[in-house]
């Protein structure tokens, strides 16, 4: 048996002790001739991902009133805190307005702040809405100066009013209820609205639109969830190509459309839980 012999660098030849000096930058030299990966934010934006967590948005219905109730289960569902909710009744707007009202049902968001400096934008808060007042979009860009900036309040939230809506408060559609509003039973306003706030907001920046609609020569308004991601590049659009999806696009949750499906079949098994009895439920019964 041979006795151990410890490894031992070679002796370098005339060529290796020539390149010592330089061996070290190898790595470096390698990669200042490989292509550039570096996206030039912000003079390039990139388009983040479909379901990425961004700024948040209040929606409204196709009529234009508010889909915020005035809950607070999106404030008690934080986990950080970051969301501030008063509610209000929405007859005290009947009386100020005269048959106007910000949402429908019995109550509306007077009050309506998110803490962005606390905010880890895990999207419970979605969750946990009831009438999918709140969504998350895909604006990412809320750096401020100052810390009294990032405290959004409601207007700052509250989705514009989309193309063929009319701008609350107003009526209800004459007949239905909130169940109706939330069901997407409601598609567009009708003549009684135009007819409303015509009387009583005759400037109405909204109102030209929605007599369009009412009469027929434009399309009902799409009510839109989450506003228009940055512009594509041409980088990002063979990104998203690749992921099968188009950049730039815009999400809306249409009546009878695949994500009012799916939400439907959640809150379908979310009561069937609550419902069920002790030892029913899938966590043993703790609920």
């Amino acid at each position: 048996m041979s006795d151990y012999q410890p490894l031992r660098p070679q002796a370098k030849g005339p060529i290796g002790k020539l390149l010592a000096p330089v061996a070290g930058f190898g790595v470096t030299l390698g990669s200042m001739f490989r292509p550039t990966v570096t996206e030039q934010y912000p003079f390039e934006k990139v388009p983040p991902a479909k379901r990425y967590h961004g700024r948040h948005q209040l929606n409204r219905y196709a009529d234009g009133l508010e889909k915020c109730i005035g809950c607070e289960l999106c404030a008690w569902a934080c986990p950080a805190d970051a969301i501030y909710v008063e509610g209000a009744d929405n007859a005290d707007v009947l009386v100020e307005t005269g048959g106007g009202q910000v949402s429908p049902g019995e109550r509306y968001g007077r009050v309506y702040q998110i803490n962005y400096l606390r905010c880890i934008f895990c999207g419970l808060c979605v969750e946990a809405c009831p009438t999918r007042a709140l969504t998350m979009s895909n604006d990412f860009e809320l750096a401020g100066p100052t810390r009294a900036g990032m405290i959004y309040e409601k207007q700052d939230l509250l989705a514009p009013v989309a193309e063929g809506a009319l701008a609350g408060p107003h009526p209800m559609v004459t007949g239905t209820t909130d169940t109706d509003y939330y069901q997407g039973k409601v598609t567009a306003p009708t003549a009684d609205q135009v007819a409303w706030v015509r009387e009583h907001r005759p400037d109405d920046a909204t109102l030209e639109a929605a007599t369009a609609v009412v009469e027929g020569t434009r399309p009902a308004p799409a009510p839109t969830v989450h506003t228009l991601r940055p512009p594509a590049t041409k980088a990002t659009a063979t990104r998203e190509a690749a992921r099968g999806g188009h950049a730039g696009e815009l999400t809306h949750d249409t009546p009878g459309g695949p994500l009012s499906a799916a939400l439907d079949a959640a809150g379908s098994t979310a009561r069937a839980a609550a419902t069920a009895g002790p030892g029913q439920t899938g966590n043993g019964g703790i609920r």
